[in-house]
């Protein structure tokens, strides 16, 4: 269902915004992004110092705000298409900094779950605190965004919101388990894709898109695009696994291999290669699978395959953000989608 021999209709990336203004995401978003990071601590006020210090270590300012700036330009892009308004609200800014502090709660667990000792170029709360208070963390920043969320005082939007951390969790069991049948394995991989990654920027978008404007056909647009956005980054991600050096991702490569999962390139490897079926099943467990299973990948077109499937969901992300009346903000979320695909990291 996923193969594609031809490759003419995949757009190069550069061609798709000669016609368009040149929108900067982060440029756009910038300015309804300042001071983030400390009124995510406001948010985290904590009377004792070690798990203070804890939050901090990840709330230092120097992640992309990849989520949060897409939650502000989805906020007035909706905004400019019900009422023209330009103007961010405080509530949609508020689902801004939740959004931030779910996804790094997530960040903390899955590290510890993972026993990762590395996270963006530093050393993971797990390994400098230990794992039972980086769980413990993990809940407080959780917690936390509980508390911020409530504080909107709209019982849609906490249902929009928390919606993302079941899916968070069950994201994980479903991480944890493997199917036998290639087609479900895929479904599998993809349902497990939107469940720990996607949720949360479809979700937020949609929340931003209900406080803004009535129209359901709005949240339904806004969901979708951060649906698809959502599915094609980790896609990239997994590309990337097998692609980016070390340095350059911030996390050891083959970490999805070592921790046992079969991600996009090796579904897509294992049809030119069956002999990875087994490897699969028992979770790249024996001695060499993990080297066996890299080279099988490299020699396959499992990279280039889920390459494409990634530009097919941004090509969907762009198709919904276009229903949309035009403004700079709608702009700044087509050319995020091919952000998404160029990056190398």
């Amino acid at each position: 269902r996923f193969h594609h021999s031809s490759t003419s209709h995949w757009c190069s990336c550069s061609k798709t915004i000669s016609d368009e203004k040149y929108q900067d995401p982060f440029q756009l978003g910038r300015k309804d992004l300042k001071n983030l990071y400390e009124d995510i601590k406001k948010e985290l006020l904590v009377s004792a110092a070690e798990l203070k210090e804890m939050c901090d270590y990840y709330f230092d300012g120097k992640g992309k705000a990849f989520r949060p700036m897409i939650v502000v330009l989805m906020a007035r892009a909706c905004n400019i298409h019900h009422n023209n308004s330009k103007e961010v609200q405080a509530s949609q800014r508020s689902v801004a900094i939740i959004a931030e502090m779910i996804h790094t709660a997530s960040l903390v667990h899955d590290d510890v779950i993972d026993d990762a000792n590395s996270r963006r170029g530093k050393r993971t709360l797990n390994q400098i605190w230990g794992e039972r208070k980086a769980v413990l963390a993990g809940d407080f920043i959780l917690s936390a965004a509980s508390v911020a969320l409530a504080r909107i005082g709209n019982t849609t939007i906490i249902s929009v919101l928390t919606q993302v951390i079941e899916d968070l969790v069950r994201g994980e069991f479903l991480q944890l388990g493997s199917k036998e049948n290639e087609n479900e394995r895929f479904a599998h991989y993809l349902e497990k894709t939107f469940k720990k990654t996607a949720s949360l920027i479809a979700n937020s978008c949609k929340a931003v898109s209900i406080l803004g404007c009535p129209d359901p056909k709005v949240h339904e647009i806004a969901y979708q695009y951060g649906k698809n956005v959502g599915i094609a980054f980790q896609l990239i991600d997994d590309v990337l696994d097998f692609t980016s050096c070390a340095d350059h991702l911030g996390k050891p490569t083959a970490a999805d291999l070592k921790l046992g999962l079969a991600t996009g390139p090796v579904l897509f490897a294992c049809r030119q290669f069956p002999e990875m079926n087994a490897m699969i099943m028992r979770r790249f467990s024996k001695p060499g699978d993990v080297e066996r299973a890299w080279k099988y990948v490299l020699q396959s077109d499992g990279v280039q395959q889920t390459t494409y499937l990634a530009q097919r969901y941004c090509h969907a992300a762009t198709r919904e953000i276009r229903k949309l009346r035009p403004s700079p903000e709608r702009e700044a979320l087509v050319h995020l989608t091919e952000m998404v695909l160029m990056r190398d990291k």
